[in-house]
């Protein structure tokens, strides 16, 4: 500050109040043209209410409408979810088509996006009339969110937030048609959101008998379908639901055709149906984990699969759970004809409320139940709190079981919330969760993964901040997956597939942290697995936490991620047992290849030196050389482990796939083991006294070196540990007749100088 500014503030210090003000106004009339400063009571005129659909039209990113690609995929994700769960509640098996229209098919080559109609119809149950306008025009509204009961859904946000979007991109009002009952005509609304006051208007409101609608059985890319498309025998009761919007239709990573397959996967109890648009955007390389296949529809109801060898028999045929892709039409068709099991709403637990939840629940309470004590409260609006328990928390507090909640004040509620984090309670019930389980799972996986082993395993339930979760994963390794990339991490919560911020999720972080090099895997550090290696993550919870509204990261708590570690090491020991089996067996493949490569040559050999039936030879050191490898012709369960007469469907846990890259290369085809002894002799009973002493007064000769040194026929038969190498002689039941074939046929041994074999009569020996 300037010498002469500093005696300025030293004026305005000393002067009085009246000169202050009158000094003010001054300083007002030189500064004509600047603006005059906002008081008080302006800004109180300029305040009013934000809706919540007008905070979210300003921030549509926060919903995942950041961009048209992930803005089209949002609202089929949206649209899908709600269809699944309505189906669940209703206990049908969801039959589910989404129909994607191109309204500019002539726009020009660099148009980065396009107008698309999207058309979402199941067999659900339907909706009543007087909902359709809370459900579809008006964010924030809906069942779900105050339930501890998994579903997935949760906020009340998503179908209402994708109308919201095709209206601001094309002005269009969403097209509904809902029948809740087939003996009745269809309810046909059009509406469209109003931002300022979250509220619907209504455009149209008829009854219909056109449902589904018959302009979606006339598109040109359904006609290899026929009459089965959209029928009124699979749909007698649903909603459908229509929207436009500007978005991008492109295949690949983060698409609506992954997403639906992923969706499949979850959900293998549902049969999803794709009509792709006339055009695309953009043509990217599909997902490498879609197993698609040309040839006829699947039926509507695809009994559960069987794990068979992957043959082209196999993967033609119409019941076969592969999705079958149609160029303009994916059918995802059903694996299991079985729904999850019905969840049931729990009560929330004392150790997941916090304190300010705590006393709004006691005002509750008392507004609901006039004189209700807290005994009472404790009971009934808590889990895990039994009678007995609630008298200890009373006694706890000062007060007794017959204590009204309007006498509990303040302090005592505090002491009542510390109560509940130090008392030792069961954990909540798990009823409240439908997780996929291990057979679904290596359903699903089997249906929409190439690979050649399947494993799959799932966590007992545990809690964070008192709410029940469930930790299940799965892996699909070799076949046709990539062997020199990452391996693919696919994430799912309450059986949604989760596409974006894969870095911010606490399902990837597990992935990067779990050591997968004790499991004969490489791995960098601090990143996943390398190699022909998909990951399947789920998390099934009433309440999961999400790091957006978008839902598409979960939250990392210490206490999931250690789930997800201990699924994924469960996982990955069953994938290490067969790794390191596989590798044994090919071994030993090509150890006995190594033996029936030689003993043909050693076969004759021995029939030159011994005068031995060659055929006889090769028989019995080629069944030893089985013997002794026979771990190349195991198959292996899910625990490594061989498999005898039993299937490997049969075992709970893991699918074996197998293909030529997994069994281990033969010479000849397998003969029967007859397990033939490799000597064609009697045991040679001891020698006597006599003959030992006559066999040691015998002189001794000293071969050469180089020279095969024969031993005599009656040791030869004694057993030896190392069959195969090995050479039967041939012989009679005593000493005496080996001693009469050694005179008629005199021992040959090699000459090192001539190269030839010369008889020797320096006594019998093993050649």
């Amino acid at each position: 500050m300037s010498k002469k500014g500093r005696s300025m503030d030293a004026t305005e210090a000393l002067t009085s109040p009246a000169e202050a003000e009158a000094l003010e106004q001054a300083r007002q009339r030189l500064n004509k043209k600047g603006a005059p400063r906002a008081t008080a009571e302006s800004m109180a005129l300029k305040q009013r209410d934000i809706s919540v659909s007008e905070f979210f039209a300003k921030n549509r990113h926060l919903l995942g409408f950041d961009n048209p690609r992930k803005a089209l995929l949002t609202t089929v994700k949206e649209a899908v979810d709600n269809s699944l769960d309505a189906c669940e509640e209703a206990g049908i098996l969801p039959d589910i088509t989404v129909v994607i229209e191109d309204l500019e098919p002539g726009r020009p080559a660099s148009a980065k996006q396009s107008r698309y109609r999207i058309t979402v119809v199941d067999n659900g149950p339907g909706i009543v009339r007087k909902q359709v306008e809370n459900v579809f025009g008006r964010l924030l509204f809906g069942s779900k969110f105050h339930r501890l009961k998994m579903s997935r859904g949760q906020q009340g946000i998503g179908i209402s937030a994708a109308g919201m979007y095709g209206l601001i991109t094309t002005g269009k009002p969403m097209l509904i048609q809902t029948r809740p009952s087939a003996q009745k005509p269809a309810h046909h609304i059009e509406l469209a959101m109003n931002t300022k006051t979250n509220r619907a208007e209504v455009t149209a409101d008829d009854e219909t008998d056109d449902f589904p609608l018959r302009r979606l059985r006339e598109l040109p890319q359904v006609r290899e379908v026929g009459d089965s498309f959209l029928s009124h025998r699979d749909y007698p009761t649903g909603t459908s639901v229509s929207i436009e919007l500007e978005g991008k239709y492109q295949r690949g990573r983060g698409s609506v055709d992954e997403f639906l397959e992923l969706t499949a996967i979850a959900n293998p109890h549902a049969r999803i149906t794709l009509v792709r648009p006339t055009r695309e955007t953009g043509d990217d390389e599909d997902a490498p984990t879609i197993k698609g296949k040309k040839g006829s529809v699947p039926a509507p109801s695809t009994p559960a699969a069987a794990p068979a060898e992957a043959t082209p028999a196999a993967t033609a045929a119409t019941t076969s759970p592969t999705t079958s892709d149609l160029g303009p039409l994916v059918i995802f068709p059903r694996a299991v004809n079985e729904l999850p099991p019905e969840t049931k709403e729990i009560q929330p637990h004392p150790r997941g409320v916090e304190l300010g939840t705590l006393l709004q629940m006691l005002k509750d309470f008392e507004a609901s139940e006039k004189g209700g004590t807290l005994y009472t409260f404790l009971q009934e609006r808590f889990s895990r709190v039994s009678s007995q328990t609630a008298s200890s928390f009373c006694s706890a507090i000062g007060v007794t079981s017959r204590t009204k909640v309007a006498d509990i004040e303040p302090p005592q509620a505090e002491k009542l919330y510390k109560e509940f984090q130090d008392a030792k309670l069961p954990p909540p019930p798990t009823d409240c969760l439908a997780p996929i389980g291990v057979r679904q799972l290596l359903a699903g996986m089997l249906k929409g993964v190439r690979a050649e082993f399947y494993a799959a395993s799932s966590r007992e339930a545990n809690v964070y901040r008192g709410r029940p979760f469930l930790i299940e994963t799965a892996i699909a390794f070799g076949g046709d997956l990539p062997a020199d990339d990452s391996a693919r991490v696919i994430r799912f919560a309450n059986r949604v597939p989760l596409l974006f911020q894969q870095s911010a999720c606490s399902s990837f972080k597990a992935v990067a942290e779990t050591n997968w090099r004790n499991y004969d895997l490489q791995q960098p550090r601090g990143a996943v697995p390398v190699g022909p290696l998909v990951i399947m993550i789920h998390m099934a919870s009433v309440w999961v936490p999400f790091t957006s509204e978008s839902k598409e990261a979960i939250a990392d708590y210490d206490e999931i991620r250690k789930e997800m570690k201990l699924a994924l090491m469960e996982c990955g020991r069953k994938l290490g047992t067969y790794l390191r089996k596989r590798a044994k067996m090919r071994r030993e493949s090509e150890r006995r290849d190594v033996f029936e490569r030689y003993i043909g040559e050693i076969s004759q050999a021995i029939n030159a030196l011994t005068g031995v039936e060659t055929k006889k030879l090769y028989d019995a050191l080629l069944t030893q050389a089985r013997k002794r490898t026979a771990i190349a012709d195991l198959q292996l369960d899910e625990d490594g482990k061989a498999v005898k007469d039993e299937d490997p469907a049969d075992s709970e846990g893991v699918i074996i796939v197998e293909t030529a890259a997994s069994q281990p290369a033969q010479a000849e085809p397998r003969r029967p083991e007859q397990e033939p002894s490799l000597l064609d002799v009697e045991p040679v009973k001891r020698a006597s006294a006599k003959a030992r002493a006559s066999r040691k007064a015998e002189p001794k000769s000293s071969p050469k070196p180089g020279a095969v040194t024969p031993s005599k026929t009656a040791r030869s038969a004694k057993p030896q540990p190392q069959a195969a190498a090995s050479a039967p002689a041939k012989g009679g039941s005593g000493t005496s007749q080996g001693q009469a074939d050694s005179k008629a046929k005199p021992k040959l041994r090699l000459n090192l100088k001539t190269g030839k074999l010369e008889p020797v009569d320096d006594g019998p020996k093993l050649f």
